[in-house]
């Protein structure tokens, strides 16, 4: 049974820890696949990668789906190619509360492994596109206010740990 995962709130130091490729898809990791899955889906979030759950894992899911019932796996993902840019309103799930403009690529051609272990190539575009951008973010120890300017950042910041004093 899949089980809700914390999730490490910005600006956790393990945020900014560099995730490690999965060498094998194992049942354990599966395991962590569905409880992912379950913990975004139990946060309205529409991605969530494993840094955010403090596993530093090269492990990301996301379902932008408007039914919430399609969820993508990318394991060990890497960008092929991009072109093009976009600019949307990000959130973030370990920065709650925070909406911001950040630029990103268009369209991206991205492999990984799926759930199952079989690689894959999927070209994305849309809020696909910026949703598993974001999410690779993380897997290299970055986070969507690392686009904004040093300003912004503090504030958010210093509200985020004021939030966790109270």
């Amino acid at each position: 049974m899949a089980k809700r995962l914390p999730i490490l709130v910005y600006p956790h130091p393990n945020l900014r820890k560099t995730a490690m490729p999965v060498d094998h898809v194992t049942p354990d990791i599966s395991d962590l696949v569905d409880d992912m899955v379950f913990t975004m889906y139990e946060a309205n979030g529409i991605g969530l990668a494993a840094v955010q759950v403090d596993r530093p894992l090269q492990i990301v899911v996301v379902d932008t789906s408007e039914s919430k019932d399609s969820p993508q796996v990318y394991i060990n993902p890497l960008i092929e190619e991009s072109s093009g840019l976009q600019t949307t309103e990000e959130g973030c799930l370990s920065i709650p509360g925070f909406f911001e403009e950040v630029e990103r690529a268009e369209v991206i051609q991205v492999t990984a492994l799926d759930r199952n272990g079989e690689s894959f190539t999927r070209e994305l575009g849309g809020l696909d596109s910026v949703c598993v951008q974001h999410e690779i973010d993380h897997l290299n120890g970055k986070v969507f206010v690392d686009y904004l300017s040093r300003v912004k950042r503090s504030r958010i910041r210093k509200k985020l740990l004021k939030a966790k004093a109270a």
